[in-house]
């Protein structure tokens, strides 16, 4: 038997939280020698997610939070749960209730994990649902400054940066690379997982083939926009929904890139803060000054 965890996190979206359980137990080509098992973190929803999740799916087990929690903290918790409570998990997947997986998603993953002999953690291709063939979310590449998105192809490719929207994790790997780190609240997380594991010499691998669908989350965040009041400025600068309060993202920085690198775009972002014209003729978000960690 072939035992998978699956990671959820879930807040106020009890449409799309169910919408992602429903795709995820209509997975075709898993045998009776699969097992999988979910655990789902509530994190403080009012919209009643977590009894409805219950109420439909009673084999899942809810784990209710805060509401303090956000992605990378409810990511944790669900996997300290799982890693708890069943000792004979072979994978734990983590996946985003907002990406709509496809029926051979697992199949697809497991598949490129065989690749490695189970050894890598294996990071799927996520396609636009509006412009099929797009990449959105996936893994990528350091190649200079540019952090490059890898795309499907005819085999799996490696890769150096993941998206935590649909990761298959061998338990060999989690043994060696541990839980997300507490320290970030919502994002980079997923960033700092795969930089943590390259160090400890495991690789992360995308799929061959897209594996689910999920718009990009674009647009200029709140901080960054000059007729938004400075203070509401600040307060969305170091919102966990921000992408990465800037004291996260320095941590993160100064593990992986080094002192000099965290400080330089510690400042910069602050200097975009107090003049948010600046650099506007770049068009620099926050979004690629934190995937484009190494410029």
């Amino acid at each position: 038997m072939i035992n998978i965890a699956v990671l959820l996190t879930c807040h106020n979206r009890k449409q799309k939280t169910l919408n992602c359980l429903k795709l995820l137990f209509m997975q075709r080509g898993l045998g009776h020698e699969y097992s999988i098992q979910v655990y789902l973190v509530d994190d403080g929803s009012t919209d009643g997610t977590g009894l409805a999740v219950k109420e439909e799916y009673p084999i899942v087990k809810v784990i209710m939070g805060n509401g303090n929690l956000f992605w990378n903290r409810g990511m944790h918790t669900a996997w300290a749960n799982a890693a708890e409570q069943n000792q004979n998990i072979d994978y734990y997947l983590w996946l985003n209730d907002d990406t709509e997986i496809y029926e051979n998603a697992i199949l697809s993953l497991l598949s490129a994990a065989n690749l490695t002999s189970g050894q890598s953690i294996i990071c799927g291709c996520i396609e636009s649902p509006s412009k099929k063939g797009k990449l959105t979310y996936g893994g990528g590449n350091m190649h200079g400054n540019k952090r490059i998105m890898n795309y499907p192809a005819d085999g799996i490719l490696a890769c150096d940066i993941i998206h935590g929207n649909c990761v298959l994790i061998p338990k060999v790997v989690y043994n060696k690379v541990g839980n997300l780190d507490w320290k970030f609240t919502h994002a980079i997380g997923d960033h700092d997982y795969s930089l943590r594991a390259k160090k400890v010499g495991v690789l992360s691998y995308t799929t061959s083939e897209f594996v689910a669908a999920c718009e990009y989350n674009e647009g200029s965040p709140k901080w960054r926009q000059p007729k938004v009041k400075f203070i509401d400025r600040i307060k969305n600068l170091y919102s966990p929904l921000s992408y990465s309060p800037p004291n996260e993202f320095f941590i993160y920085e100064k593990r992986h890139f080094g002192l000099l690198t965290a400080l330089k775009h510690f400042l910069s972002i602050h200097l975009r803060l107090i003049i948010p014209g600046i650099l506007n003729n770049k068009q620099v978000s926050i979004n690629k000054i934190l995937t484009e960690a190494n410029q």
